[in-house]
């Protein structure tokens, strides 16, 4: 069986940072929160994002400011997201290793409906045995998406042999614990020194992502 990759979508195939930012400075604004910088963001982010918010006010959100955090940030994430592209070269790297005969999926913690539509939109959703965005309620691990992921593409795909490409470091925590490995992009949402101390490879392209994950399974 061949290497397989499990891409993840927002800040590592879709590049929209500045999206993400506007967006959470939206919600911030919510909470009587000043906006952040890229840098400040990228060195404060946190998964899951309670503990985020918390390291912000200094406590965890109450119920009701959590739903005013979340719906500001989708509202506005979705007027700007509109204006993002795909990061550089992804086309031509998802091109590449279909290509070679090797088989990839996605899976992000975008909200699955709305995940579907963008992903077909640029034209990719015939490059991945599956795709998969998160259900349930927004904020959590993708530890528990998966396993469930990786269950659902069933024999086709084995975890000993599976590489998550993702930009943060809980795309690296939930690769380990399903048993996969990972490599950890620094375009997204954390800095390198965030992504550092989780203990697996970390690259400043894609293309070094994807050279990685063949080597690593080999």
């Amino acid at each position: 069986m061949r290497t397989h990759i499990v891409w993840d979508w927002n800040g590592t195939l879709f590049h929209d940072m500045e999206a993400v930012l506007g967006a959470s400075n939206a919600a911030f604004a919510t909470i009587g929160v000043g906006p952040m910088t890229l840098q400040e963001y990228r060195e404060q982010y946190e998964i899951p994002i309670p503990r985020f918010y918390q390291r912000l006010l200094g406590r965890l959100p109450s119920d009701a400011e959590w739903l005013r955090l979340d719906d500001a940030f989708h509202d506005r994430y979705r007027e700007l997201s509109a204006a993002c592209g795909l990061t550089e070269g992804a086309r031509e790297l998802l091109d590449g290793w279909r290509a070679a005969g090797r088989s990839q999926s996605l899976l992000s913690m975008y909200e699955h409906d709305r995940l579907l539509p963008v992903v077909d939109g640029f034209g990719l959703t015939g490059q991945f045995l599956r795709v998969d965005g998160r259900s349930g309620p927004a904020g959590g691990q993708k530890a528990e998406h998966l396993v469930r992921h990786l269950t659902a593409l069933g024999g086709r795909v084995d975890p000993a042999r599976t590489v998550l490409i993702g930009d943060a470091a809980d795309d690296a925590r939930a690769a380990l614990a399903a048993g996969a490995h990972a490599v950890l992009y620094t375009g997204g949402s954390h800095t390198r020194e965030k992504l550092e101390p989780v203990g697996v490879p970390v690259v400043d392209s894609l293309a070094e992502a994807v050279e990685l994950a063949g080597r690593l399974t080999a």
